[in-house]
């Protein structure tokens, strides 16, 4: 895979197009003092496909030998795995997810996490919800922190369950049926209806702290090293690409976008963004290419320091 572009993008799995990206390493020292990896997929791939989450926990191996990577299933089989990437409420699946580390021996000293695309706000709440085994460093790779309001190349016209998908946001995303089974409904952030997606939204909005500060949230991202988020300059996938650095579209719009920096969110501090920023904690990371695209030269470079 040397020098070749990795396709890790989860909405191109189900145009076939080779998932290859995934992988890092958790903090809690295995038996050569590495630190362990959690690694969560996006939508339409799988904890195991050999071409994308499955290739890239083996570089990571290769690249740090004797690490300790988990590839998170969501599920008792990959079928199950890839499924709920759509239709299983985000709320248990971080549940899940978070009783899951919590058992795991190997993850008792600490971890790493990786997320690619959806898997990367996942992970960030596991990171808000259970401190405990402590997330070290977060990683998100085209993770949208703000929510999209559009799904283009879902990955495709001729996809049934992207049309079933865009169908149904836009006909009520913020409906307690379509809120309650279809994952991505759980971070569509509507620009134009701020007050219903502060209302209705059962994940994104609670994560972001839009409806109440929970301080249990707050202190507990703070608790992270570093929290690095890579946007992808020729994302043609998440709709505002902006939100891969935590920015969005301004309220009331759908063509001005805004940075963290420039959100209610960073300015009132409702995450702790603003206090991890100035301790330089946040890192905001740029790769060419489309979603989750990306040579193994470029993780080597930009994402394995953060790992090792």
């Amino acid at each position: 895979m040397d020098g070749s572009k990795m396709s890790a993008a989860v909405l191109y799995f189900l145009l076939a197009s080779p998932l290859l990206l995934a992988a890092g390493s958790p903090v809690h020292e295995s038996s050569n003092g590495t630190v362990p990896l959690v690694l969560w997929h996006g939508m339409g791939d799988s904890c195991c496909n050999p071409l994308s989450m499955g290739a890239i926990k083996k570089m990571i191996e290769e690249e740090i030998p004797g690490i300790y990577v988990l590839s998170l299933m969501i599920g008792k089989n990959v079928i199950e795995d890839t499924e709920n990437g759509f239709f299983m409420d985000v709320n248990e699946q971080v549940s899940m997810v978070c009783s899951q580390l919590a058992q795991d021996p190997k993850l008792k000293g600490g971890y790493n996490a990786m997320g690619f695309s959806q898997g990367a706000q996942f992970l960030r709440a596991v990171a808000q919800r259970c401190p405990s085994p402590p997330m070290k460093t977060l990683i998100s790779v085209g993770g949208q922190h703000q929510g999209v309001y559009g799904l283009p190349k879902c990955p495709g016209e001729s996809s049934h369950i992207c049309d079933m998908i865009r169908k149904a946001l836009n006909n009520g995303a913020y409906t307690d049926m379509v809120q309650k089974h279809l994952v991505q409904a759980q971070y569509w952030h509507d620009p134009f209806n701020d007050d219903l997606y502060k209302k209705h939204s059962l994940f994104l909005a609670d994560i972001n702290q839009e409806r109440v500060v929970n301080e249990t949230y707050k202190k507990n991202l703070q608790l992270l090293d570093k929290f690095v988020m890579v946007r992808f300059l020729q994302d043609t996938v998440v709709d505002p690409v902006v939100t891969e650095w935590f920015g969005f579209l301004k309220t009331g719009q759908a063509k001005e976008t805004e940075t963290l920096q420039d959100s209610v969110l960073y300015k009132e501090d409702r995450l702790g963004l603003a206090a991890m920023d100035k301790a330089g904690k946040l890192v905001f990371l740029a790769s060419e290419g489309d979603h989750l695209q990306f040579s193994r030269e470029w993780f080597n470079s930009n994402l394995l320091p953060y790992l090792r």
